[in-house]
């Protein structure tokens, strides 16, 4: 291969010795050797060991005892790479040759895996990422926690890794052959096209195709960011696994909507199972991608769909969990991780629209979920009055406020759920958890990194880690869903 020379991690080579051929005296742009990290610069070519996948999905890998980053390269890999970047505490670099291949590695089925951004890993066979997520948290809380052998139950993964995922919320844009529905490429502004999408459920992509075709037909105009003009910016398509009913949200920039009774008609003979046409209207430039107001064009103002014996309402703008399947196996082990009996008090921090509290509901005393965002409060209200959940209350507010002031007038809570965004609990809560002192503290994370951080914290604060149980939420991406158990020393 032309260009510079590779130099190896992990090994250090005399010019002179016998098993190496003669070379000649380096010159300052070509240099065959660097006694430390410190001294790469980027065009430098090195031979790394891949170790274990990064958060991003990248392989991770040590030059002289600095990390190395590798979009690309997987574990037990060893790669040829040529250095882009050096900084104080990593080197990022990027794949030239596999010179030793991972038995996981396979070949993408995705046609714009690697481009959309969408998925990180499909070119790693789900054994491989199996593996590959459980070393994930496990070094992370080796490194964020101290904890080296942490107790850590198998990983549990979907038996079907592929069309897991039951909602679809795609950009718009035009291209060289027409209207675009897609995603934004990684640190970009380049629209690609994910037309048939293989971690999207088939009738989310075929309906998403469909109503992209009527725009087209229709000639409605599309959303330029730069100029300010046109009008749908983006196309949200919900559908429920278990009803089977079919939302789509187009999201505009104005509440004008040309040829509204063509493109209604149209889209109720194209999409087989329409169930509600909505439109939200989002007039400001920003990367937010819904506006505060939606207008039902057609159909019910909300779907219906069900995890386990518990029934939603689902308005275009309601959070609910993209992988079905694999949250009613999350919330089964929330539930064996409280521990209840029928008499405990439970609160359900962050708890979003109150779905692990109305889980839990029925093995337990009482419920109290926390939540400060309003709309979700309602959510959650409705969803227990929807499921006769009489044991639950929701309350608008911040958890590191309320619980103080429960625990000052007598309420002292058993369990303590917490399932955060993933910048992790809020320093205040954690303080107010170890004033509370329940028996039980359960943490849900999407952020294996702030979870062990937290965890720690926990950890000096009189708690002990009982067990970690990894969830695969997200085949096909790095990213890994995690819940511990923490239990309070006596």
């Amino acid at each position: 291969m032309k260009g510079k020379p590779y130099h190896k991690a992990n090994t250090t080579s005399k010019p002179n010795s016998k098993n190496s051929p003669k070379q000649k005296r380096p010159t300052p742009d070509r240099v065959t050797s660097r006694d430390s990290a410190e001294e790469l610069r980027a065009g430098d070519r090195i031979v790394v060991t891949i170790k274990r996948l990064g958060i991003n999905g990248e392989g991770v890998g040590y030059y002289r005892r600095k990390a190395v980053f590798i979009n690309g390269a997987l574990p037990g890999e060893v790669i040829k790479a040529e250095v882009t970047k050096v900084e104080n505490r990593f080197i990022a670099a990027e794949l030239k040759q596999i010179e030793k291949r991972s038995p996981y590695r396979m070949d993408a089925p995705c046609p714009v895996f690697n481009i959309c951004g969408g998925c990180q890993i499909q070119h790693l066979s789900y054994e491989g990422q199996m593996a590959a997520k459980e070393d994930i948290v496990r070094e992370a809380f080796s490194r964020y926690a101290g904890l080296e052998n942490v107790r850590m139950k198998p990983i549990l993964g979907m038996e079907h890794p592929w069309g897991y995922r039951n909602k679809a919320q795609l950009q718009l844009g035009m291209g060289p052959d027409g209207m675009i529905a897609g995603l934004y490429a990684a640190d970009s502004h380049q629209l690609v096209d994910i037309t048939g999408c293989p971690i999207q459920h088939p009738k989310v992509n075929e309906a998403v195709d469909l109503a992209r075709k009527v725009l087209q037909r229709l000639q409605i105009p599309v959303y330029k960011e730069k100029s300010n003009q046109g009008l749908v910016r983006t196309i949200v398509v919900r559908f429920g696994f278990q009803s089977e009913e079919l939302q789509i949200t187009f999201v505009t920039s104005s509440d004008k909507l040309p040829k509204q009774e063509q493109l209604i008609k149209e889209l109720r003979l194209a999409i087989p199972g329409l169930t509600s046409i909505a439109m939200n209207i989002n007039p400001k430039n920003t990367s937010l991608v819904f506006g505060n107001r939606t207008v039902i064009l057609w159909g019910e103002d909300s779907i219906q769909e069900s995890l386990g014996d518990l029934e939603f309402t689902l308005s275009p703008r309601a959070f609910f969990q993209l992988n079905p399947l694999q949250t009613v196996k999350l919330y089964e082990m929330v539930r064996a991780a409280a521990g209840l009996t029928g008499k405990e008090t439970v609160v359900d921090a962050y708890c979003g629209t109150g779905t692990i509290g109305l889980w839990l509901a029925p093995y337990a005393g009482e419920v109290r979920g926390i939540e400060s965002i309003p709309e979700a409060v309602e959510d959650a209200k409705a969803n227990a009055l929807r499921n006769g959940r009489s044991n639950t209350t929701f309350y608008e507010g911040y958890a590191e406020e309320l619980l103080p002031r429960w625990v000052k007038s007598g309420f002292s809570p058993d369990v303590i759920i917490a399932d955060p965004p993933r910048t992790g609990l809020d320093s205040r809560f954690i303080e107010a958890v170890l004033r509370t002192k329940p028996k039980r503290f359960v943490y849900v994370s999407c952020n294996p990194s702030t979870l062990a951080k937290d965890c720690k914290d926990l950890l000096d604060g009189g708690y002990s880690l009982e067990w970690v149980q990894p969830v695969d939420m997200f085949p096909q991406t790095s990213h890994v869903e995690c819940l511990i158990l923490m239990v309070r020393k006596e």
